[in-house]
């Protein structure tokens, strides 16, 4: 039993480092729209001139 238990230990550190640093994971269509979001410039809209006037001034 404890051979069996070290064989599936060491089957499993195996397959993990494999997926880890062996195989590139895959880019999905919502990776690469995720990507192209982030990279493109937003867009900025200036909020100061929606703020109320500051209590008592004669705005």
């Amino acid at each position: 039993m404890p051979y069996l238990f070290g064989g599936l230990v060491i089957v499993n550190a195996i397959t993990l480092g494999y997926y880890l640093f062996v195989q590139q994971p895959s880019s999905t269509q919502t990776i690469e729209a995720a990507k192209a979001e982030i990279t493109q410039p937003l867009a900025f809209t200036n909020s100061a001139k929606h703020i109320p006037p500051v209590i008592g001034s004669k705005d």
